[in-house]
């Protein structure tokens, strides 16, 4: 279902890859909501693209990410505060008595300093590390469209929210981020043959079952365990992903352009790690053809069979 996706980094390679356009408009509105939205998560990887502004629209972007920085920043350092003064209590508690509650002070209050310290410091760094850019679902990211005949590079959100559906849409299906490709013309008429896009990613991560993954019946009395795979294809390559989006209003004036990547059924090495869908990754040939929309759905689900088909690898996640 891909879970989790590392997208590629550069807006200039959705430039080079697609002669596309970005729609700085979308990313300066975006980085604005998110001052005062916390539901918008976008990944640090898409950040750095505007470290370096070269047009005012992209000096206004970079003060945007750097006002939510100052503003995540204070937030982390209070907290941080916060949790050091617990820190200290815990063990000052433990120096007279040892209790459970002290105890479990001491150990929730370590965790979270270190992951303060960890978040405090990503805020800070200007260079690219890979978890920069990786998005779960409700994060966003690039996309590109096809609007008025033109290449466009967008920042949507990765679970899709169908135009014309109520918001809570997005509470009542947790896995509108895969578009399975049985149900195209049936969930997703409203997008398929009408509203496409392409993400570009370099390797993805998927939910297994333990006990599928080591190919054996849960044992007498043994909970099923979840555990997260990489995958990635071999040799290492940027891979096209064929997806659906939409652009949603609502009756306030909100707006949310969304997104959801195509699932197929596996390659062999993919089912035999024990799950059982894939993204379906477009041949270059068929970017132009793709995001064009409006022919026959026979056409698309021809460049479904005749996609990319690459090696993929797998490790378990830490």
């Amino acid at each position: 279902m891909c879970y989790s996706a590392m997208v590629e980094r550069s807006l200039k390679e959705y430039e080079r890859s697609f002669n596309a356009k970005i729609e700085l408009s979308t990313f300066e509105t975006l980085f604005g909501q998110r001052l005062i939205d916390s539901s918008i998560k976008i990944p640090k990887a898409v950040e750095l693209n505007f470290l370096n502004p070269k047009s005012d629209t992209e000096h206004r972007i970079k003060a945007l990410i750097d006002q939510y920085h100052e503003v995540k920043a204070t937030e982390g350092q209070q907290e941080l505060f916060k949790q050091k003064k617990r820190l200290a209590d815990s063990e000052r508690s433990l120096k007279t008595k040892e209790t459970k509650k002290a105890l479990n002070d001491q150990r929730i209050a370590t965790n979270k300093i270190d992951a303060l310290v960890n978040r405090l410091g990503d805020l800070k760094r200007s260079t690219f590390e890979n978890r920069d850019a990786r998005i779960f679902p409700f994060n966003y990211a690039p996309i590109v469209i096809n609007e008025e005949g033109h290449h466009k590079i967008i920042l949507a959100r990765y679970h899709c929210r169908q135009a014309g559906k109520p918001a809570s849409i997005d509470r009542q299906y947790d896995g509108l981020y895969n578009a399975r490709r049985d149900n195209l013309e049936k969930f997703w008429k409203g997008q398929f043959t009408k509203t496409h896009a392409i993400m570009l990613i370099n390797s993805f991560w998927e939910n297994v079952s333990l006990h599928t993954y080591e190919h054996r019946d849960l044992k007498e009395g043994e909970e099923a365990k979840n555990i997260v795979l990489h995958f990635n294809p071999n040799p290492p390559q940027i891979m096209a992903v064929a997806c659906l989006w939409s652009h949603w209003e609502g009756k306030e004036g909100e707006a949310l352009n969304s997104f959801a990547a195509i699932t197929d059924e596996p390659p062999p090495e993919i089912a035999a790690t024990g799950h059982d869908r894939v993204v379906i990754t477009l041949k270059p040939e068929y970017f132009t053809e793709w995001l064009s929309d409006g022919q026959a759905a026979a056409a698309y689900y021809q460049m479904f069979d005749d996609r990319e088909r690459p090696l993929f690898e797998h490790r378990r996640a830490a």
